[in-house]
């Protein structure tokens, strides 16, 4: 922490911002002054249905809104927001028309192409007209192996645009990890590309595509090409038609628009699954859209035309909310590839060639490009980038400071905080106040966020559970295939009651905002003291000798100790001198409870697809455990490093 912020909102540009001018609008409406930020704040939670009825108008909802906001509203789960609402998402992220670009894209490979708002919409029609074709209606499923390109967009919206449901995940998924999601929910139809790039090599698909579609069974296995080989692929895969042959004959036409309730099913988003089969999370298309136009044009200023752009794959809920910003009028700039080919400036040259006003990422990448020696503030034009925001895991203190010196000095650095499960954020950036060095600015609107003991009593200046104590919009509808509720109730109401409790260890600040310390199913309790991991990563991950780490609680002596892995920077060697300089970093930065009883040196740390470390597997294997679902991970071979547990236990 230091004593004055990295960042303060500018008078001029806070003044005109969506941000005041929702607060004047929601004010108006409640005879109260909501320009002080704690105030709207509070008052979104106190009046929710003033709240997010505001929120439906101000940002211009297309639907029938009905009369009743909140029904049930103690209930969680089981309240139901706008209960006798009617819309549809598609034509929610389709309002605009024309020939400005609606998407611009890069692949590694040096492949760009755009869409224009009009050109979306022929795109979308012509998918409409092929679903309807092939017998696809309301609550079927359409399932996506696929690039962030913008055929994917297209395919999302046309699914959605008939109340069919969608999910997707990144092609570099191995068989099984596709059919443990997919095979779980029997899509009628799947759609992939025909191969990919990633890190300068050429990646096919279509061996895996055969055994998928074999076991899916579709109706029609569609190849979108990016390698420019669908129809070889295509002739391949049982039910296989290259997406050109789709829609061929089809004339594009005024896009239909199936308005729905508010509560229908829109994604299917999936756990990650590293302790067994991914959990089949259903989002509603009402509680997605409401949700996302409020952290877009409330939280992130994101007004139309401005240029939006999230590095994410289709397999994280990220892309899901990077999509939204179709809604706000927003251009996506899309990008499919490795992030660090050929080196790490190619998404800074992307930034700096199209004007990003956002750019989003992750803690990992801002760390990784500290890493690297990199300036990209000093290299790139990025005049035009007034939000970067990080997510994925805690964004360390150093990470806050490196944005402000080497990326931007007066850039809002927005560190958010939510999660598949409920597809949006509990904390996030918020541009009336300021920002302080390691701390998320703030709850989101509408979001009743506390910090909690194991006892269930709110606490400030110590750690304990994050919570939200009452129903928000974007609350799953439910599990796929879990008729009686009971495992949706499991996962986040359990325990607490009427609360969700999200997993994560959290800590308020004096300044109002929060720090993440990492997941609370991860926390580590030497000596029965809760210290969470993103605590020893922030002091261990300053080094240069450290590229990386992960951290476990290994049972031990009836107590817990705490080891720690690290993956060096060539040429480091883990050698006496480096473990006590890691131990007298951990010990000055955080406490002498942080510091590891063992150091032990890796070559690689086991990711998920969506590149988070998976401290849980690897908690696991030291143990003795088995992973249950290795497919979900990006690497699953890493793990076999720390199968052998002999150092840890000398």
């Amino acid at each position: 922490m230091t004593d004055q912020p990295l960042w303060t909102p500018n008078p001029e540009a806070l003044a005109s911002s969506p941000w005041m001018a929702f607060a004047g609008f929601a004010g108006k409406r409640a005879g109260i002054d909501l320009s002080d930020p704690r105030e709207l704040q509070a008052w979104s939670i106190e009046d929710r249905e003033g709240f997010w009825s505001a929120v439906w108008d101000f940002c211009g909802i297309r639907g029938d809104k009905g009369a009743v906001v909140i029904e049930n509203a103690d209930a969680m789960p089981g309240a139901r927001f706008f209960p006798e609402a009617r819309l549809n998402f598609a034509e929610n992220l389709l309002s605009r028309t024309g020939g400005e670009p609606a998407i611009l894209f890069r692949a590694e490979d040096a492949h760009k192409s755009s869409l224009s708002w009009d050109e979306l919409h022929a795109m979308v029609s012509k998918l409409q007209q092929a679903f309807r074709a092939h017998g696809v209606g309301e609550g079927d499923r359409i399932a996506a192996m696929m690039p962030n390109m913008p055929e994917t967009i297209a395919f999302m919206l046309a699914a959605a645009s008939i109340g069919a449901i969608w999910s997707s995940c990144s092609p570099d998924f191995g068989v099984q990890g596709v059919l443990d999601r997919f095979g779980q929910i029997e899509p009628k139809l799947f759609v992939s590309c025909d191969g990919y790039w990633y890190n300068g090599k050429r990646q096919e698909i279509g061996e895996k595509l055969q055994a998928i579609a074999e076991t899916l069974k579709p109706q029609a296995a569609i190849i979108v090409p990016l390698l420019g080989d669908a129809e070889g692929v295509a002739a391949r895969v049982p039910g296989g038609v290259t997406h050109s042959a789709f829609v061929d004959g089809l004339a594009a036409r005024p896009v239909e628009f199936v308005r729905l309730p508010f509560g229908h099913p829109l994604y299917i988003l999936f756990s990650s699954g590293t302790t067994g089969i991914p959990k089949c999370i259903v989002h509603s298309a009402g509680g997605t859209l409401i949700q996302h136009l409020k952290e877009h044009r409330l939280h992130c200023g994101i007004e139309a035309a401005d240029r939006l752009f999230y590095f994410t794959t289709c397999g994280w809920m990220m892309w899901n909310w990077l999509v939204s910003g179709l809604a706000a009028g927003a251009t996506l700039c899309l990008y499919d590839g490795s992030p660090f080919y050929p080196d790490g400036n190619v998404l800074f040259d992307y930034a700096a060639d199209e004007g990003f006003a956002v750019f989003g990422t992750s803690a990992k990448f801002i760390d990784a490009v500290r890493k690297a020696g990199l300036t990209p503030g000093k290299d790139h034009d990025l005049s035009s980038l007034r939000l970067l925001t990080s997510t994925g895991s805690p964004l360390s203190p150093e990470g806050f400071s490196f944005v402000y010196e080497e990326i931007k000095p007066d850039v809002q650095l927005a560190s958010i905080s939510g999660g598949t499960d409920i597809a949006a954020c509990f904390v996030l950036g918020i541009p009336a106040l300021p920002v302080w060095k390691g701390e998320i600015q703030g709850p989101g609107l509408g979001m009743a966020v506390d910090v909690w003991d194991e006892d269930g009593q709110p606490i400030r200046g110590e750690k304990g559970e994050l919570v939200c104590t009452k129903a928000f919009p974007s609350m799953p509808t439910g599990f796929w295939n879990d008729d009686d509720g009971s495992r949706y109730h499991a996962a986040y109401f359990d325990r607490f009651a009427d609360v969700w409790c999200h997993g994560d260890f959290a800590e308020w600040t004096p300044h109002g905002g929060m720090i993440i310390h990492g997941r609370s199913d991860a926390t580590l309790n030497p000596g029965g003291v809760r210290i969470g991991t993103a605590e020893i990563y922030n002091q261990v991950e300053r080094l240069d000798e450290i590229l990386e780490s992960i951290c476990i609680g290994q049972t031990w002596d009836d107590d817990v100790r705490v080891v720690l892995f690290v993956r060096l920077a060539d040429g480091v060697v883990l050698d006496e001198a480096l473990k006590a300089k890691i131990r007298g970093v951990i010990r000055s930065g955080a406490s002498p409870r942080h510091v590891p009883a063992r150091i032990v040196a890796v070559s690689d740390i086991p990711r998920t697809k969506s590149g988070k470390i998976t401290e849980l597997a690897v908690r696991d294997v030291v143990h003795g455990r088995q992973v249950r679902n290795q497919e979900a991970l990006a690497n699953p071979e890493a793990l076999g490093l720390y199968e052998n547990i002999a150092e840890l236990q000398d």
